[in-house]
């Protein structure tokens, strides 16, 4: 007579006594924890790095001085910054600025026509995204004149430490917020703009805001209880089924 083997089902192997009823919730049990603990594991898989930041210690001097800003590390500049000097017969003018490279843009206000813009100033904290106002071409961070009507200084980065420039560019087509750190210290006698690099970050889903300061993206939460429970879903099984399934578990952890 041919003997044809058949599946063996998940309670095969139990012992008799423990009845139709525990028998049949440990059979769908096997079912259901296996749907638990896959979807509790992807739960618990850590959120991916969003956020791309990178320390810096860069000082920008005049008469002639530039720095290319790299966001992304790609070996292309986004933005170039420039402190420079213009002299003439009875005027001296003194610029800190910035402009975007290949229609990349910075949040700031408008002036008027022909005038760049003045380049805004974030606070630590304040919001860099979609709704903030953004500029091509170049903006002005600080400008300082002397001449015939005395000397001044303009603009929003007029000696200030730690403050943050907004930054919206493009990556393979798409949009992306950043921020730059300047502190920046105007002296007189002689005249020069002391502007610092201090460190820069951008978010790397696109068309997502991101915080001024902000250098990590933050964890989610609940992550190390979810792991914990996914790693165990059997556990959780045989808790839910009551003694004799624990009685079982029991039994085979001891080897007999």
């Amino acid at each position: 007579m041919n003997h044809i083997s058949r599946p063996s089902t998940p309670s095969a192997d139990l012992p008799s006594d423990l009845g139709p009823s525990t028998h049949q919730r440990l059979n769908m049990y096997a079912l259901a924890a296996g749907a638990a603990g896959v979807g509790l594991l992807a739960l618990a898989q850590p959120a991916e790095a969003k956020i791309i930041y990178t320390p810096a210690n860069v000082t920008i001097l005049g008469p002639h001085g530039s720095y290319r800003l790299d966001l992304n590390h790609d070996g292309v500049a986004e933005y170039t910054l420039g402190n420079t000097t213009f002299h003439n017969t009875d005027q001296h003018i003194w610029n800190l600025s910035e402009s975007g490279v290949a229609g990349n843009a910075v949040a700031g206000t408008f002036i008027y026509r022909g005038v760049p813009g003045s380049a805004h100033a974030f606070n630590k904290g304040d919001q860099i995204g979609p709704g903030v106002l953004f500029f091509q071409g170049p903006e002005r961070m600080v400008s300082f004149y002397s001449g015939g009507g005395g000397y001044s200084a303009h603009g929003n980065w007029v000696n200030v430490r730690n403050k943050y420039l907004g930054l919206k560019f493009r990556i393979a087509g798409q949009t992306h917020y950043g921020w730059a750190r300047f502190s920046v210290e105007v002296k007189t006698g002689p005249v020069r703009v002391i502007a610092t690099l201090t460190g820069y970050a951008y978010e790397s889903t696109p068309d997502t805001a991101i915080v001024a300061g902000q250098t990590s993206s933050p964890e989610v939460p609940g992550t190390d209880a979810l792991n914990q429970y996914s790693s165990e879903p059997a556990m959780l099984g045989l808790l839910a089924t009551g003694a004799p399934a624990l009685s079982i578990w029991r039994r085979e952890e001891a080897g007999m």
